[in-house]
């Protein structure tokens, strides 16, 4: 055994005697360095890369750093780095430079949409790990768009010069769309009512024209925010979402989404008090502003507004610096939350300025008259957050991010607006049919957004065979600066034996003022001219119209006043609005009439059957009064059959001058009354389609006149009744309407209109 020992010992010695003894410490000494092979790199740009001086003694090891670092600089192909006596030989392969970039088999997006997307330039050089990587970047841009399958390979073509074309063959692949979205725990809405929700909609009949029905990841985490907002503004406050799945088809064409969901129970409110902890700050006066009451069902959308209440409130009464801490006490046992209201003093933080970027076309005082506060104001919070809303609401804007930072010291913020602009313009169509007239047509442009000066322009034209109609219409939200519309139209309306024996010519001009009185009321002043026309009367000499003809064209001058009331501004109830309207105009005032016109509109919807049903009313009337022995013309009165009731024509119902054989014309009247009931709801269609039907029904009357005779009919108003059937159908280039109706009360000669058609795209 000890032999054996002593063999191995030895063995080992020898071995170690046997190395070289300077293996591991080699080094070189080079009085000479010579590069090879470049051609655009300057041979000092190689030898500061390498790092190696003449003469300096370098080791095996940093030989190979040298190398590393060459190889590494991503100018060159191959590197070989050769000792040879006292001269190192550095040879290199140049990358060759980019002559031009292709992409090839891309449909979906455009050569100038991947370029941006890219590093690889024209004219810089080729680099193969950076050509991979932009080649990652095309497939995420696909994979946005919900391209799974897309594949991109770069490729080079060798040119003269040691230059390449790079081109980068694409395969889209199809396009991966969402097929279904459904959810697992819902009771108290349906699927229906959620997947209205979803910014993620389902496939459908316009797949090819839809990119929300395309799956993307990032869309998701949306959903699931606006799923949570939609069940905490209806009191559901324990609502959470365990998880979302989506499942990849076998085919890898589509996913399939489901939302699983607890609801929880449904929470209303409890007590509400307010308590101050600022000396001289009454709670009850600042407790008489806020809407919240007891048995309300629960929003935390309600709370905000009592609390921006409030802060006006004293932002009014010069109370600087309050916030308002609202305190939420749960009562599980009624299912009530009970708010209380604490004023509190804030920190002492003032607005050092307000920075707007990426306002490209909309000028900055667009988005600053957004805010109600301006520099060296006091920072509210709440109404940064509120001005960030009205910047969203403007549309004018993809998106719209407001942020408060620091500024120049710890009691001063900066507010910074980055917008993104969006489309602003608009194009309207419209059509209807009558077996008498024909199709009628409509066309509308509108931009909202005139010069980026938030100023909104609006030119229509619509007409049938026999009439026309022209209108131009502008309106600056903002005159002088103040929370004051300034609105200017011109028409001019013309009708060539449009159902009568009589033409007809309106040229009208008008412009006023409009501005805020309340919360949620406003109030306007306008001034009008309109000169009106009859003409070429084809009928009997001793009618009521031939009388208006021999009148000539006749100017009406007047003043009015508008006032209207909208609880869908701020209102309590998210499913619920109403809208009051009434104007009056008082002719006189110059011109060759004097008379007052009254009109007045009241609106209403509210959505029941758990959201799925929507009910709208419209009830409308209005009057006409000529003054010292005047008489009102067929021009004057109220004639739009269509605008009172639905399916009738422009001048289908109303009192009529007609004589068998001879004549018949529809002569308005000084005094209408309508009501108009309708209903919207699903069909039990797939929704992806985008179609909901509904029903309506309409009554209303046109009567009264200052002068009849023997051929007069309808002058003492009969009632018509007319109810019908609605499609409603979001199509991808607007929403379309169609309407089918049918007279269950008319008189024996009304004119009826059975179909119309309404639509409208924006771009």
């Amino acid at each position: 055994m000890r032999a054996v020992l002593a063999l191995v010992f030895l063995g080992i010695a020898f071995v170690f005697t046997a190395l070289p003894g300077g293996a591991g410490a080699q080094s070189y000494r080079f009085t000479d360095v010579t590069i090879e092979g470049n051609q655009r790199i300057e041979p000092g740009t190689i030898l500061s890369y390498a790092g190696i001086a003449r003469g300096e003694t370098v080791s095996a090891a940093e030989l190979n750093d040298a190398y590393q670092r060459i190889l590494g600089s991503g100018l060159f192909e191959t590197v070989t780095i050769e000792p040879s006596g006292n001269r190192l030989v550095i040879q290199v392969k140049e990358y060759p430079t980019i002559n031009r970039i292709n992409f090839e088999g891309n449909r979906r997006l455009k050569d100038e949409e991947l370029a941006d997307f890219i590093e690889s330039k024209s004219r810089l050089v080729y680099n193969p790990t950076t050509a991979e990587s932009d080649a990652e970047t095309i497939a995420e841009a696909y994979l946005q768009n919900g391209r799974l399958a897309a594949q991109v390979n770069p490729k080079i073509i060798r040119r003269s010069d040691n230059r390449v074309d790079l081109v980068f063959e694409i395969f889209e692949g199809g396009n991966v769309e969402i097929e279904r979205i459904s959810f697992v725990g819902n009771q108290a809405f349906s699927d229906h009512r959620l997947r209205r929700v979803l910014e993620s909609k389902q496939a459908g009949l316009f797949r090819i024209l839809i990119q929300k029905d395309t799956f993307v990841e990032d869309r998701l985490d949306f959903d699931r925010q606006v799923l949570r907002d939609f069940y905490l503004s209806r009191g559901y406050v324990d609502f959470r979402i365990t998880g979302v799945n989506a499942e990849l088809a076998r085919e890898r064409d589509g996913y399939f989404i489901t939302f699983n969901v607890e609801e929880g129970q449904q929470f209303r409110f409890g007590e509400i008090t307010t308590v101050s902890e600022m000396d001289g700050v009454d709670a009850e006066e600042f407790a008489a502003i806020q809407r919240v009451r007891p048995g309300v069902v629960y929003s935390p959308s309600l709370v905000e507004n009592a609390i921006a209440r409030m802060e006006r409130l004293a932002v009014r009464k010069g109370i600087d610096f309050m916030r308002v801490e609202p305190n939420i006490t749960r009562n599980d046992r009624d299912l009530t939350l009970d708010v209380e209201f604490d004023l509190v003093r804030g920190p002492r933080v003032f607005i050092e300025r307000i920075d707007v970027e990426g306002n490209t076309t909309t000028l900055d005082r667009v988005v600053r008259r957004q805010f109600r506060v301006v520099e060296g104001d006091p920072f509210n919070p709440r109404e940064i957050r509120e001005a960030a809303e009205r910047i969203r609401a403007l549309g004018f804007f993809e998106e719209a991010d407001v942020n408060a930072r620091e500024g120049s010291s710890e009691e001063q913020v900066i507010i910074d607006v980055d917008v993104e602009e969006a489309p602003t313009g608009s194009l309207g169509f419209g059509g209807s049919f009558s077996s008498k007239t024909g199709f009628g047509l409509a066309i509308q442009f509108e931009e909202n957004n005139f010069l980026g000066r938030g100023q909104s322009l609006r030119f229509s034209i619509s007409g049938a065979e026999d009439n026309r109609n022209y209108g131009f219409n502008f309106v600056e939200p903002a005159f002088l600066g103040r929370d004051v519309e300034f609105h200017f139209d011109v028409g001019y309306v013309e009708t060539e034996d449009y159902n009568a024996n009589y033409d007809t010519r309106e040229t009208r001009l008008g412009f006023g003022l409009e501005f805020p009185v309340s919360e949620r009321a406003r109030f306007g002043v306008n001034y009008k001219f309109d000169q009106s026309e009859i003409y070429n009367y084809s009928g009997p000499g001793t009618s009521l119209l031939a009388g208006e003809e021999s009148q000539g064209a006749l100017n009406a001058s007047s003043v009015g006043f508008t006032f209207s009331y909208d609880t869908r501004i701020s209102g309590l109830n998210p499913n619920a609005g109403m809208l009051l309207e009434f104007s009056q105009d008082f002719g006189g005032a110059g011109g060759d009439v004097d008379f007052s016109k009254s009109t007045a509109r009241m609106m209403a919807q509210t959505r029941i059957l758990n959201e799925e049903v929507t009910l709208r009313a419209t009830l409308a009337g209005g009057m006409v009064n000529f003054r010292n022995g005047q008489s009102s013309r067929v021009t004057d009165r109220f004639l739009f059959g269509r605008d009172i009731i639905r399916g009738f024509e422009y001048d289908g119902i109303g009192p009529r001058e007609r004589e068998a054989g001879t004549f018949d014309d529809a002569l308005g009247g000084n005094f209408f009354a309508t009501a108009k009931f309708e209903a919207q709801f699903p069909l039990g269609l797939p929704e992806e389609y985008g179609i909901e039907g509904g029903l309506f029904y309409d009554v209303g009357s046109v009567w009264g006149l200052d002068q009849t005779s023997g051929n007069t009919l309808y002058e003492g108003g009969p009632v018509r009744h007319v109810a019908g059937l609605s499609i409603f159908w979001d199509t991808p280039v607007g929403p379309l309407r169609l309407n089918w109706s049918k007279a269950l009360q008319k008189e024996t000669f009304d004119r009826e209109q059975q179909f119309e058609l309404t639509i409208q795209t924006n771009f």
